[in-house]
C-alpha cells in the first residue's frame, strides 16, 4: 500500500510539475519586454518558447529529482529532529503498573530515594463502557472497525480532581470533585459519537458506575506521559477496586534501581521504554538509508532525463548558433543565453519541487509522525538555487560542444 502510495505521489508530481511548467513556457514570452528587456534574455525566452515539449521534459524531469533530494534533506534534518524534539529530553521511559493501594505510600518513596523527583502517579480503574444515555452498547451498533473494537474491550480509567496539565480542555470545562461527571479524550469521542451531556455507564468489577460527559480532553499519545480515554474528575471514585501507575524517567543506576523494584514489589509490572525507543530509532536510522538510495535514484534519473532532453535539441541549437554567429553575434552573448535559457529552467524546477516538497513533508508530520512542523522560508529558495547549479552542470555538460563547432562546418552539414 505505501509503495503504491510513493508510486502514485511522484506520478501526480510528474503531472503537475508538467502542466505549471507548460504555463510558465507559455507565460514567459509574454511577461518579457523584448524593447526594453536585455538582448540575452529575450534570446533565452525565444529559445524555451520555440521548444516547449522539450522545456516541459526538462522542467518536470529536474523537479522530480529535486523533489526526492529536498525531501530528503526534510526527513534528515527538520522532520527527523522535528520529531525527536516533540519528546522532551526529560520524558518518561519507565512505566509501572499494578502498583497496589498499600504499595502507594512506599513506592513513591522509593522512587524520590533513587533520585526520580518528577513522575506521573494516577489511580487505574479498569471498566467496560455498557451504557450510553441509558442505552446497552452493542458493537453492532458501530459501523467502523475501530469504533466495534473499542466499545468490545476494557478501558483503563482513572480518576483524579486536578486537571492533568498534559490533557488540555478543547470542550467543555473541568468540574473539579463533582460526583456525576466525566471527561472524555475528543477522539475517542470523535470516534464514538459521543458529546457533552452524553451520559456513560461503566462496568467496573460488576457495579456500573455512570456520569455525564463534562470536558473532552485532547491527548497527545505520543508524549510518553500516563493518559486515559476517560477520566473521573474527583479525588475518590467510591466503591470501586483501583491500583496505581506511575510514569518517570529511570535514575542512571537502572541496574540497582531495578533490583529494588524486583525486591520490594514483586507484583508490580515494570516496562523499560528505553529499549523500545532506541529500537525504533534504529529502525529509523535504517527506513531513512533505504530513503537515501531510492531518492538519489531518482535523482540521477531525474538529470540523465534532463541531459538526454538537452542533447536531443543540440544538433537544432548548433545550427540556429551558427547562423547567429555568422550574422555577428558574439560567442560570449550566445553562452548568456545559454546560462540564462539553464538558470530559468533550473530556478522553476528547483522551486516547484521545494513548494511539494514541503507540502509532503507537512503531510508527514501531521499524519505520520503526528506533531505540528512548519517549514523554513529557505526551503524555497535553497531547491531553487540547487535546481539552478544541477541544471548548469547538465547543461554544460550536455552542449559544451555548440559553441566549438566552427560555424563553417555547421553550416554546410545544414545543407548536406
Amino acid at each position: 500500500l505505501l509503495g503504491a502510495i510513493a508510486v502514485g505521489g511522484f506520478a501526480a508530481a510528474v503531472l503537475l510539475f508538467a502542466a505549471v511548467s507548460y504555463l510558465a513556457v507559455r507565460l514567459l514570452r509574454a511577461s518579457v519586454n523584448e524593447a526594453t528587456a536585455p538582448r540575452a534574455l529575450v534570446m533565452a525566452t525565444r529559445q524555451l518558447s520555440a521548444r516547449p515539449a522539450y522545456a516541459v521534459v526538462q522542467i518536470s524531469a529536474l523537479a522530480v529529482g529535486l523533489l526526492a533530494l529536498v525531501l530528503l534533506v526534510l526527513l534528515r534534518t527538520d522532520l527527523i529532529a522535528s520529531w525527536r524534539n516533540a519528546t522532551p529530553p526529560d520524558a518518561p521511559n519507565r512505566f509501572v503498573i499494578n502498583v497496589q493501594p498499600e504499595q502507594a505510600d512506599a513506592f513513591q518513596q522509593t522512587l524520590r530515594q533513587a533520585g526520580v523527583e518528577a513522575y506521573d502517579w494516577y489511580p487505574m480503574i479498569r471498566g467496560r463502557l455498557v451504557t450510553i444515555n441509558g442505552n446497552t452498547v452493542r458493537p453492532e451498533d458501530f459501523a467502523e472497525d475501530r469504533s466495534q473494537r473499542l466499545v468490545e474491550r476494557e478501558f483503563n480509567l482513572s480518576n483524579t480532581a486536578t486537571l492533568p496539565p498534559h490533557n488540555p480542555v478543547v470542550q467543555g470545562r473541568w468540574t473539579e470533585d463533582e460526583a456525576d461527571a466525566v471527561s472524555v479524550e475528543s477522539g475517542l469521542a470523535e470516534q464514538l459519537g459521543l458529546k457533552l451531556g452524553d451520559r456513560l455507564g461503566f462496568d467496573i468489577a460488576g457495579q456500573i458506575t455512570e456520569g455525564r460527559i463534562t470536558s473532552l480532553r485532547k491527548v497527545d499519545w505520543g508524549s510518553m506521559r500516563v493518559n486515559f480515554f476517560v477520566v473521573f474528575p474527583q479525588a475518590v471514585v467510591p466503591d470501586v477496586p483501583v491500583t496505581y501507575i506511575s510514569a518517570f524517567q529511570a535514575p542512571k543506576d537502572n541496574a540497582q534501581f531495578d533490583n529494588t523494584l524486583v525486591r520490594d514489589y514483586p507484583n508490580i509490572t515494570n516496562v523499560d521504554m528505553s529499549q523500545t525507543i532506541a529500537q525504533v530509532q534504529r529502525v529509523l536510522g535504517q527506513v531513512i538509508s533505504a530513503i537515501e538510495f531510492l531518492f538519489a535514484f531518482t535523482l540521477a534519473a531525474g538529470l540523465v532525463v534532463l541531459l538526454s532532453a538537452i542533447t536531443a535539441t543540440r544538433g537544432e541549437r548548433e545550427r540556429e548558433f551558427a547562423i547567429l554567429r555568422a550574422v555577428g553575434a558574439s560567442s560570449g552573448l550566445l553562452r548568456q543565453v545559454q546560462r540564462i535559457e539553464l538558470l530559468g529552467v533550473g530556478l522553476l524546477a528547483g522551486f516547484l519541487a521545494s513548494v511539494v516538497a514541503v507540502i509532503v513533508g507537512w503531510a508527514l508530520a501531521r499524519y505520520a509522525f503526528q506533531f505540528a512542523w512548519t517549514a523554513s522560508p529557505l526551503v524555497p529558495i535553497a531547491g531553487s538555487l540547487a535546481g539552478a547549479v544541477l541544471a548548469l552542470m547538465a547543461g554544460w555538460w550536455g552542449l559544451r560542444s555548440v559553441l566549438r563547432t566552427p560555424v563553417v562546418e555547421t553550416l554546410r552539414k545544414a545543407t548536406v
